[in-house]
């Protein structure tokens, strides 16, 4: 997903961790990207390697309303109760969000593969403009 986030001109913005959030950076960084990552500790030294950008924010998981407010559409990989109150704050804040193989709730756009993901992300733009 990282990979086609940066071939497709945008930033990557992230929790700046590990996991899903390090993959897509990596991927993101595999495609000449610009990576973001907020973190939920004080330290910029706990961001994965591929993270250009580190913002550490010492808020914990309250740091993915920042996640959220600080991009544009998202995409919802798998995850657990954090990713849960990202697609919360999507709500909160009228983000649209994709989900690939995650939490099955209203507002969540479900996409079968980053590539499906990236189409309904040029989809949702094109009808912005």
């Amino acid at each position: 997903m990282g990979r086609l986030v940066a071939e497709n001109g945008f930033v990557l913005v992230n929790g700046g961790l590990k996991g899903v959030m390090e993959a897509s950076a990596k991927g993101a960084k595999a495609g000449s990207g610009w990576v973001v990552g907020i973190l939920p500790g004080k330290s910029a030294q706990e961001a994965n390697p591929y993270t250009d950008i580190a913002i550490p924010t010492g808020l914990g998981y309250l740091r993915n309303a920042l996640v959220v407010l600080n991009s544009d559409c998202l995409v919802a990989i798998n995850g657990s109760y954090g990713t849960l109150s990202e697609i919360a704050y999507t709500q909160i804040y009228g983000k649209r969000v994709f989900g690939i193989e995650t939490w099955d709730i209203p507002g969540v756009s479900a996409v079968e593969s980053p590539q499906a993901a990236m189409e309904a992300i040029q989809a949702f733009f094109r009808r912005q403009k």
